[in-house]
């Protein structure tokens, strides 16, 4: 969906304050501005990070920086860089197995080869009826030692906080339950998430049930973190949550959005 599409379902669902948080990418954020402050929508400036650590990739959302900041930008263009080659790499494992004209296919949705990313060859493979839903893609194809699955080396955790907060934003760990850490990795993460200036956690997400969000309000308030809540929705077919449809954050947490209100548009 456009920047200002989204804008004006934001604004339609009731929500109060938005931010548009594209993967390694912030090329959208003066449009998105723009259609929020048509509607009277109060808005932040977004991102959401790809960083590996301990041999997985998470998450980091960086809200209320810079868009123009030169630093961010040249790191996220870093971070864009190797998608082109691991999709078409992706592409050729498909292929492997009978699946061909995957990169096209997937390109279709990206319409930039440094986007590119599984989710797009999740609705390619939706669109051909090789699988019903885009959950059934990741299961079967791209996660790890699926024929469609390539790693990526993104960038670090330092990286990513550092360029958010030297920005001027603060930085964000997202949807913390879908990364499956043991507890002891968990640790390492929060730690050095800590250590290098980050200040979130999301702790009301699409991605989370109910317990999870229990579980994650008492780590927020043990780790001292500010608590996010964000709807990870993408669109409405693939969408668990809708704009604006989130529970509230539980009490005794400070929302990340405090720490920001010299930051809102």
């Amino acid at each position: 969906m456009t920047p200002e599409a989204l804008a004006a379902r934001a604004h339609a669902n009731g929500v109060e304050l938005w931010a548009l948080t594209d993967h390694d990418e912030i090329g959208g954020q003066h449009r998105a501005a723009a259609a929020a402050k048509a509607l009277g929508l109060p808005y932040l400036t977004g991102v959401e990070i790809s960083v590996s650590f301990l041999h997985k990739t998470i998450h980091i959302v960086g809200l209320g920086f810079d868009p123009d900041d030169a630093i961010l930008l040249q790191g996220l263009r870093q971070t864009r860089g190797g998608r082109d080659q691991r999709a078409r790499d992706m592409a050729e494992g498909l292929a492997q197995i009978g699946i061909h004209g995957a990169f096209e296919g997937a390109l279709k949705y990206a319409g930039n080869p440094d986007l590119i990313a599984r989710s797009h060859f999740a609705r390619f493979l939706v669109e051909n009826k090789i699988c019903k839903d885009t959950n059934e893609v990741f299961r079967k194809y791209l996660t790890d030692g699926k024929p469609g699955f390539v790693p990526h080396r993104w960038a670090t955790l330092k990286d990513a906080v550092r360029w958010i907060t030297g920005a001027g934003g603060v930085a964000v760990i997202a949807h913390p339950a879908r990364y499956q850490f043991s507890a002891n990795e968990e640790y390492a993460l929060l730690t050095e998430f800590k250590g290098h200036g980050g200040q979130g956690m999301e702790v009301v997400t699409g991605s989370h049930t109910v317990a999870e969000s229990v579980q994650y309000a008492d780590i927020a308030r043990e780790f001292d973190l500010a608590a996010s809540r964000g709807s990870d929705f993408h669109c409405p077919d693939e969408s668990r949550i809708d704009l604006g449809k989130l529970p509230f954050l539980s009490g005794n947490l400070t929302p990340v959005w405090d720490l920001l209100q010299h930051r809102i548009q």
